[in-house]
């Protein structure tokens, strides 16, 4: 494990947290800046391009909006050992980001009209922006809900042993997250710009999934990441509440990644299940936590 502490003490910080949000937030809005000089010359007629990104200026928020989801994942590797509960958090963070990312980019492109619910474009719109409030309610309950379960742990059950060794096990897990996320975007993020461009067509990568791309495969990893810790899981705790609840996290993963394949309502309907669906597990298993407590005391 002594390797591993080293990486993870240079990787996951409090100090490289604190480096990392000044780096993105410095290019977040020198992007920003870019891309509003990209439209004006685009307006101009200085510069041709295709790209519905480059059509108005509002879109340009889509761009800094990236750069930001890209310091929520870092966050999530971050607080994968502190906190499950903090680490799914940052799972139902990340997609709903995704979805205020994806109404400035539409915004840009809406039409307003007589037949608001006649249009596809529309309508996303409009199920993205009753979307983003019932995702945030529904992210402020899972965090009251994880701030209880805390209140509810006992010195005996918060640390021991077991415990410890888990810990181990998700700073390990975590800290080879960071280089196989790091390469997955840089890879992707180059395809789909490679894409953009016109260089090659090769990768599949349209702007209609623009929103998808590095994304449905950041989730596609998480699967196999909360499998491990539900695996492994059983090694350091029997508890039936426990496994349930984190077996149920990793369907409400699941399902976040589904709506990565799917387009309209269905994609909405899923992403907000699977936050309802982590929601209620936690909530359940929190009654479980209480019933125990008290047959403790």
């Amino acid at each position: 494990m002594k390797p591993f502490e080293y990486f993870f003490g240079i990787l996951l910080s409090e100090r490289t947290k604190k480096q990392t949000e000044k780096v993105i937030l410095t290019i977040a809005i020198f992007s920003f800046v870019v891309h509003l000089v990209l439209i004006f010359m685009v307006d101009a007629g200085w510069l041709k391009s295709r790209s519905e990104l480059l059509d108005n200026p509002i879109a340009a928020i889509y761009t800094p909006f990236s750069f930001i989801l890209i310091y929520e994942v870092y966050l999530l590797i971050y607080y994968l050992p502190k906190s499950i509960t903090t680490y799914i958090g940052k799972q139902y963070e990340i997609i709903t980001l995704i979805i205020i990312r994806r109404l400035f980019k539409d915004l840009a492109n809406l039409k307003l009209s007589s037949n608001w619910f006649e249009l596809q474009d529309d309508l996303q719109f409009t199920y993205d922006l009753v979307a983003s409030v019932v995702l945030f309610f529904l992210i402020y309950l899972f965090y009251v809900q994880g701030l209880k379960r805390r209140q509810l742990l006992t010195p005996d059950t918060s640390k021991g042993t077991n415990i410890q060794r888990f810990i181990d096990l998700k700073k390990t897990v975590a800290t080879l997250l960071v280089p196989v996320l790091f390469v997955t975007a840089v890879y992707f993020f180059t395809l789909w710009g490679l894409t953009a461009m016109g260089v090659t067509e090769t990768s599949g990568i349209s702007f209609k999934s623009i929103n998808n791309v590095f994304f449905d495969e950041f989730f596609t990893i998480l699967i196999v990441v909360d499998v491990i810790l539900l695996l492994a899981s059983f090694y350091y705790s029997d508890q039936f509440h426990k496994v349930i609840r984190n077996s149920g996290f990793v369907i409400s993963t699941i399902l976040i990644r589904l709506s990565f394949s799917v387009e309209g309502a269905l994609n909405t309907i899923l992403i907000v299940t699977a936050i309802f669906f982590g929601l209620l597990m936690l909530l359940i298993h929190n009654l479980f936590e209480k019933q125990i407590h008290k047959g403790a005391t």
